[in-house]
């Protein structure tokens, strides 16, 4: 199969994100891939499908949030 797309590897055969210590956790209904340090989170990754989730800057990549 072949597939003509844009999307980058990692979209489209996504690796087991157990072993590298990321959780999928949601802030205010984002859904969000961050790492988890004593009683915060630090933001590794976005992955809503919205917009202007992107724009947010409390959950930019590297910020830390607490559930």
């Amino acid at each position: 199969m072949i597939l003509y797309t844009m999307m980058p590897h990692e979209c489209i055969y996504p690796e087991d994100h157990q072993d590298s210590g990321l959780e999928l956790v949601s802030w205010n209904g984002i859904p969000l891939f961050a790492e988890r340090e004593e009683n915060r989170y630090k933001v590794v990754r976005v992955l809503s499908t919205d917009p202007i989730h992107y724009l947010n800057n409390h959950i930019m990549p590297g910020q830390y949030i607490s559930l």
